[in-house]
């Protein structure tokens, strides 16, 4: 944001050297006048001496056209903007300041002593001086305006912003530096609502997770939140959770636990189960899980809800799901378990479902579908929901999801904890649907009053399907809930979730900060900006002179083609307040400034992840049968039971010879 800094560092020294050659000239003139105010340095009188030799103060007047040339040189390269003068005002504040320097040279031959003739001569000059600097700066400005100095009309854009440091026990303050008027000034992004959402937009390397993701993680576990981390790219982000928390706890011990799952480092992964048989009250939280896995691992679905295929391919699921959870007390109510499951032979798997009661009525269309033989009509309603699970049929996904090491309860103030979810470029299909459900349970088990303040950081967030996901963002405030979306643009939003929902997912968020973007990204952003008051030249050229038209007029802060050329760590945005601590400069354009050497000793410092145990590939395939066998089982055992007994033998599926409902065998 300041290519030029290297010129203004010039400006400034041919600016101080014009004034120290000015003083050099006054005390060397003057020199009777300031060894009567016992003034004299003898320092000063050999670097005098020394300078004498150079011929510098030969004459009064080589020394002052000296330090006039430079100052007036340092005028050039200003911002060129403010109020432009006119050319007869510039004209007459040189002329002034000339006559002023003259008038002094001439006071030298009034009969005055000679203290009070070096004040009259000095005064005049240094008035002479300052009228000849300002028509230099004037004379600039009206130059540059002349030959389009400013071509992308930066400077004129520039808006004031919030320098002041506001801080609270929930906040995140980012240290930021802004132009404004061709100054640099030094400023702060403070995310002081927090819990009202973060929206973080960029492409990719415009600086999301290093300038802003990472300062939002390092100052929450600073200050005690519970945290829940999804790393796309594993394990970028797990490994700076895990060291930014060592590093928070070492400082101020607390009861904060880490934890981590990754579906392909098992032995530094824990075991969960998002399906834990206390998180599944009644069949609606069946249903939910259903729907949120079948539509992340098929989100053309979203855009097909009501579909009679597709909501019978979630009720089928549900009804699984729903089983396990009724079958011994849950104790097979694993994702692993429902996968299986769903494989089994329809007879046998619409025979053990009819078992449950509370899912009779949702079964019996599929039986009927079954015993009357439309077996087009069932593959439909069916085979969609078991090839969307059969593609998560996969040893280490057996392995981690059917464990219990840790629950998603996040922000239990009597055991908070801190979760890392590691994903896989290549595998986001996969994985993704299985964090989907995770984050799915968690939302709502941490949704809750008096709940440990809590963050949720969802870095590539449109690569997950988060349903209620703006409900969250508009009630989590209430529950002291910081949820952090990045993504890359809205169009990724409206892809994953639609048009409609991906708009208002994108607008909830009450603090947005953009890097680099481009199409209708910079365009809704540049547009959440109010316009600000900007200055307008017009130049008219005629034969014998050029006239010029000075205007102000409303115009946007930031346009959508400067979004789209903004550098990486540069970000425009708006951040929110609250009434307890309000702020008239929400907006900001900003570098956001980070201390390079205070990380690069930080990540010199970083340890590996812990690793949990040493896990092998026969524990793993071990497993991975143990829950196939198990699942065969519970299906043998279910239907032997329900021959047996004489009040559930007639739930057992016959497929009949000819069309119609099914009916009991006997």
């Amino acid at each position: 944001m300041s290519s030029d800094g290297g010129w203004r560092e010039m400006r400034l020294l041919l600016l101080g050297g014009g004034l120290l050659i000015l003083g050099l000239h006054f005390y060397y003139f003057c020199y009777g006048a300031f060894r009567v105010w016992h003034l004299t340095s003898p320092f000063l009188d050999r670097l005098l001496h020394n300078i004498i030799k150079a011929g510098l103060f030969k004459n009064r007047l080589r020394s002052l056209l000296i330090a006039a040339g430079m100052m007036l040189v340092s005028c050039c390269g200003g911002s060129g903007t403010g109020r432009q003068r006119s050319w007869a005002a510039i004209g007459s504040c040189s002329a002034l300041g000339v006559i002023m320097c003259l008038l002094a040279w001439l006071a030298l031959k009034l009969p005055l002593d000679l203290p009070r003739l070096a004040l009259v001569y000095m005064g005049g000059i240094c008035m002479g001086f300052v009228l000849i600097y300002f028509s230099g700066i004037a004379l600039w400005a009206r130059i540059s305006g002349l030959f389009g100095g400013d071509v992308f009309n930066d400077k004129n854009e520039t808006f004031p912003q919030e320098e002041r440091l506001l801080t609270n026990p929930y906040s995140v303050n980012l240290r930021g530096r802004y132009p404004l008027r061709g100054r640099e000034r030094q400023m702060y992004v403070n995310l002081t609502s927090i819990f009202r959402g973060v929206m973080v937009v960029g492409q990719s390397s415009a600086g999301k997770t290093f300038f802003v993701i990472r300062q939002i993680m390092e100052q929450h576990l600073e200050k005690g939140f519970s945290m829940f981390v999804y790393d796309f790219k594993y394990d970028d982000l797990t490994r700076l959770a895990w060291n930014l928390f060592s590093e928070a706890e070492r400082r101020k011990p607390g009861k904060r636990t880490f934890h981590l799952l990754s579906f392909d480092d098992l032995s530094r992964s824990e075991r969960c189960n998002p399906l834990h048989p206390d998180s599944l009250e009644d069949i609606s939280d069946a249903l939910e899980v259903s729907r949120t896995l079948l539509f992340a691992r098929n989100r053309e679905w979203l855009r097909k809800q009501g579909d009679f295929f597709v909501e019978s391919a979630v009720t089928i699921v549900a009804c699984g799901i729903w089983f396990l959870r009724r079958y011994e007390d849950g104790k097979y109510c694993t994702l692993p378990h429902l996968v299986e499951l769903m494989g089994v032979d329809y007879q046998k798997l619409f025979s053990i479902l009819r078992s449950v009661v509370d899912i009779q009525s949702l079964i019996n269309a599929f039986v009927a579908a079954y015993e009357s033989k439309t077996m087009e009509q069932l593959e439909g309603q069916v085979a969609s929901a078991r090839i969307a699970l059969s593609g998560l049929s996969s040893p280490k996904l057996y392995y981690v999801l059917s464990g219990n090491d840790f629950g998603f309860d996040l922000n239990n103030p009597a055991a908070p904890k801190v979760i890392c979810m590691g994903s896989s470029a290549g595998k986001e299909q996969v994985y993704g649907a299985v964090i989907s459900v995770c984050a799915t349970r968690m939302h709502k088990m941490i949704n809750k009053r008096g709940g440990n303040p809590c963050t949720l950081i969802y870095d590539e967030a449109p690569t997950l399907y988060l349903p209620g996901l703006d409900s969250l963002l508009a009630t989590g405030r209430a529950n002291q809930i910081c949820v952090v979306l990045g993504i890359q643009s809205v169009d990724q939003l409206r892809k994953g979730y639609g048009q409609i929902l991906g708009d208002l997912i994108f607008g909830l968020p009450a603090n947005i900060l953009c890097g680099q973007a481009s199409g209708d990204t910079a365009r809704v952003v540049a547009d959440r900006f109010s316009p600000i008051l900007q200055d307008r030249k017009s130049f008219s050229t005629h034969t014998r002179s050029i006239s010029t038209t000075d205007s102000k007029h409303l115009d946007k802060a930031i346009h959508p083609g400067k979004i789209a050329t903004l550098s990486s760590g540069e970000f425009v945005g708006i951040v929110s307040d609250d009434a307890a601590q309000k702020k008239r400069l929400k907006a900001f354009h900003a570098e956001i400034v980070v201390d390079y050497k205070r990380i690069r000793r930080q990540e010199g410092s970083f340890c590996d992840l812990p690793v949990r145990g040493d896990v092998t590939a026969e524990m793993v395939e071990r497993n991975f049968v143990a829950i196939k066998e198990a699942v065969q089982r519970i299906v043998n055992d279910r239907i032997a039971m329900m021959m047996d007994d004489p009040g559930m033998e007639e739930l057992v599926v016959r497929k009949k010879e000819g069309l119609g409902r099914g009916r009991r065998m006997d």
